[in-house]
């Protein structure tokens, strides 16, 4: 019971912040770190920090953060670089504070050239001659520059190249989004196809916390053993997914996952697989569109940007392999929902904004099926005394009406919007080292039109 109203404290607390969100950097829905101008310069650094998970535990981590942030320390994930196709890139990686040799990698990325600009002497005859090198290392102290020309606009991952199988799992990798040179702002590829109104990103990983606490105590932790009992969604678990950005008790997770739009919009879905396990990301409320997979679009002829992503499908449930991305499209209508989603009835409002039922269009307005206007909800609701309400219930099944509710139940939505959960469709991701609800996981919601979504 008293996890419960915790929960309900926490919503609460979710509903009233999430139509004010403030970041380094927003783009119609995804935070991160970005500069003017073509030529596009990171400094980056990594430290232990620590994170806090809603079973009550803290865990150290080893994080990217920003240098040019002085406000935003290390994070997990890492900053979320957003570039432009075509940029020239550099990226200025300093060990700070970590007593091993830390790097990035950029998979998907060509000709990736680096260099030890900072060397700390005697540095790298201190490193452990077993440990697996994939790029170009720091040591502590130590800086390495990468620079690379992004060239194909997508969705990307990057992490540690030095002995990944702990580094990646003690919390050192990132997203990178590369906008395409056409309608960068609203198009996620050159192609007229990707068109998105919103986007948001998906970094879903998990965490042993035996490998973080051995870390933390000086031993030597066994990956080979890894047994995840934590699931994250851009470096939180739920409910802490749904708080807002940059919330001040979470300074090391400053990234959101809660998800909102209009009827008739379209989201861009932004999906890496940046741990071990594949984890199956769910959506309800409608099927979604991927239109692209590792940065290349689902296309027969990937260079005709007229044929666009005719591959593209359509599913439920995204299975997300490790070290995968992808890019999907989700849209919501009322369309042959079969009854009216706003609860018209006769002689309310215009008749559908001038469409007769016997239109097969949707109202490009309103976004509700013509055919079913006034029509209502074909459910007989059973009296208060046998209802049980969510706190995310307005008291009415339609899109932003508002009706009453017993005392001390509903609240917690402001807008009279629909509410979908997102989340991973493997059980045991949905908790907190066994504790429900929790993991990986997520909220859609759908606002009635006028309301306004950053």
């Amino acid at each position: 019971m008293k996890f419960l109203r915790s929960f309900a404290a926490l919503t609460s607390a979710i509903v009233l912040t999430a139509v004010s969100w403030t970041a380094q950097a927003e783009i119609k829905g995804i935070v991160g770190t970005t500069t003017d101008g073509h030529q596009k310069t990171f400094n980056l650094e990594v430290a232990p920090a620590s994170i806090n998970t809603p079973d009550g535990d803290s865990l150290l981590i080893w994080a990217y953060g920003d240098l040019d942030n002085t406000s935003t320390p290390v994070q997990y994930p890492g900053p979320t670089l957003i570039v432009n196709e075509g940029d020239a890139i550099t990226i200025n990686l300093t060990n700070t504070s970590i007593n091993e040799p830390v790097s990035m990698v950029f998979p998907g990325q060509k000709n990736v050239a680096a260099v030890v600009s900072t060397v700390v002497p005697g540095a790298a005859a201190a490193a452990d001659p077993n440990r697996v090198v994939l790029t170009e290392e720091a040591s502590m102290g130590e800086t390495v520059t990468y620079s690379f020309t992004a060239s194909q606009p997508g969705t990307y991952l990057y992490h540690s190249g030095s002995n990944p199988d702990l580094q990646v799992e003690m919390g050192l990798s990132g997203a990178l989004i590369v906008r395409p040179a056409t309608n960068p702002d609203s198009q996620a590829y050159n192609s007229a196809d990707s068109y998105y109104d919103h986007e948001y990103l998906y970094f879903l990983t998990e965490m042993d916390p035996s490998i973080h606490q051995a870390v933390d105590f000086g031993m030597t932790p066994d990956t080979s053993n890894f047994h995840a009992v934590l699931w994250f969604m851009n470096g939180r678990n739920g409910p802490d997914t749904l708080f807002d950005h940059d919330v001040p008790w979470m300074p090391n997770q400053p990234y959101s996952s809660l998800t909102r739009m209009h009827p008739g919009e379209k989201v861009l879905l932004r999906i890496i697989g940046a741990g071990h396990d594949m984890h199956p990301l769910h959506t309800h409320g409608n099927h979604f569109l991927q239109i692209a997979r590792d940065g290349a679009l689902l296309s027969s002829d990937p260079g005709n940007t007229a044929v666009g992503a005719d591959l593209a499908f359509s599913d439920y449930t995204q299975q997300v392999l490790p070290g995968a991305t992808y890019d999907a499209l989700f849209e919501w209508t009322g369309k042959n929902m079969g009854w009216d989603i706003y609860g018209h009835t006769t002689g309310s409002g215009a008749l559908c904004n001038g469409l007769d039922s016997a239109s097969d269009s949707t109202d490009p307005v309103t976004f509700e099926d013509c055919n079913f206007h006034n029509v209502p909800i074909p459910v007989d609701l059973p009296e208060n005394l046998d209802l049980t309400y969510g706190g995310f219930y307005s008291g009415s099944p339609y899109l932003g009406a508002m009706a009453s509710l017993p005392p001390g139940e509903g609240g917690l939505n402001l807008n009279g919007g629909l509410f979908f959960m997102w989340h991973s469709h493997t059980e045991k991701e949905l908790v907190n080292n066994d504790i429900f609800p929790g993991g990986m996981m997520t909220m859609l919601i759908i606002e009635p039109t006028g309301v306004p979504i950053p």
